[in-house]
């Protein structure tokens, strides 16, 4: 048995609602944890009981050095330590954060929330080129948008450019109504939503109008050179080979290019080759290419997508989960 010292503050959100953070854990490690007052009492075997008082502890440095914790924090910092023992939470919580600090017109600060999203995060300010490849929920357009405002808002870059093939579950844009514009606009929607969840809506449509941020499908890229510029290339899965091509040799003086996708959902017609899967092929040697490859614990989604990508990747090997 152990018991562990806790700050008086803060209390009801490092337990949640009805105590469920403390069960979560429990149930993760296979303890049993009960509170007596600002202290908690762990009993389990004594390898699982280090790792509870692992993560607490960690927990109360954070609230300490007045990190707030919000929704969600406590099953994340669980997730990360029992994935790395030696991760310092205050690499996630208080740098992650404070690196993507919210600048004017901003309106979150991002955290990481696994391993595999602060390797995104690092390779992203490491590199001039970085591939994120991983099922839906795992945060690689998202955490990229949130890179790409920082950027700008700290003048790292002078623009924001968001691409995105104009495929879409086998559907062409001539079958949609309206003209150019109107018919593109529902495949990009998803960038504009990520987008106005990191900068306010108003601030937003004033940078799009002056060219500041540019949303727009990838074939609009052609014979420009990008200097200067953060560019995301979102589910890159259904660009063709010609398509990838041009994108990476677009990168122009400056500049920092993300390109995201799944290669579980190619959605290109007549089996052409996926440019994102050729590219990972071609370009896997090349310095200075940084590459992050997410799986289904990287899903930050409702708890069910998590489950739902681990079933369709145990139907795609031949098998059935969880024994089933």
């Amino acid at each position: 048995m152990r018991k562990i010292a806790l700050p008086a503050d803060g209390l009801e959100a490092l337990y949640g609602a009805h105590d469920a953070n403390l069960k979560h854990i429990g149930s993760l490690l296979n303890v049993d944890i009960r509170t007596q007052g600002s202290e908690l009492i762990v009993q389990g075997k004594p390898a699982d009981e280090e790792r509870a008082q692992r993560i607490f502890e960690q927990l109360r440095l954070l609230m300490n050095e007045g990190y707030t914790l919000a929704n969600g924090d406590v099953k994340t910092a669980a997730q990360l330590l029992i994935e790395d023992a030696d991760v310092d939470l205050r690499d996630y919580f208080l740098r992650g954060g404070a690196r993507q600090g919210q600048g004017p017109g901003t309106r979150r600060r991002v955290n990481p929330k696994s391993v595999n999203q602060r390797k995104y995060l690092d390779a992203i300010d490491q590199f001039d080129i970085v591939f994120g490849v991983g099922p839906a929920g795992t945060g690689k357009t998202y955490l990229a948008m949130a890179q790409a405002v920082s950027y700008l808002v700290a003048k790292k870059v002078s623009r924001i450019i968001l691409a995105r093939p104009a495929v879409e579950a086998g559907e062409r844009l001539g079958f949609l109504p309206g003209d150019l514009q109107e018919k593109i606009n529902p495949y990009l929607r998803p960038l504009y939503d990520a987008l106005f969840d990191m900068m306010d809506a108003e601030r937003a449509g004033r940078l799009i109008e002056r060219g500041v941020i540019e949303v727009a499908p990838i074939a609009f890229m052609r014979g420009r050179t990008l200097n200067d510029a953060f560019v995301i290339l979102d589910e890159a899965q259904n660009t063709t080979s010609e398509q990838m091509k041009m994108f990476l040799t677009r990168l122009g003086f400056g500049s920092k290019a993300v390109v995201t996708g799944d290669i579980t959902q190619i959605d290109l017609p007549n089996a052409r080759m996926s440019g994102l899967v050729e590219a990972l092929k071609i370009v896997r040697d090349v310095e200075g290419i940084g590459f992050v490859f997410f799986d289904d614990k990287d899903v930050v989604r409702h708890r069910l997508v998590q489950q739902i990508v681990k079933a369709y990747e145990a139907s795609s090997n031949g098998a059935r989960p969880n024994g089933s």
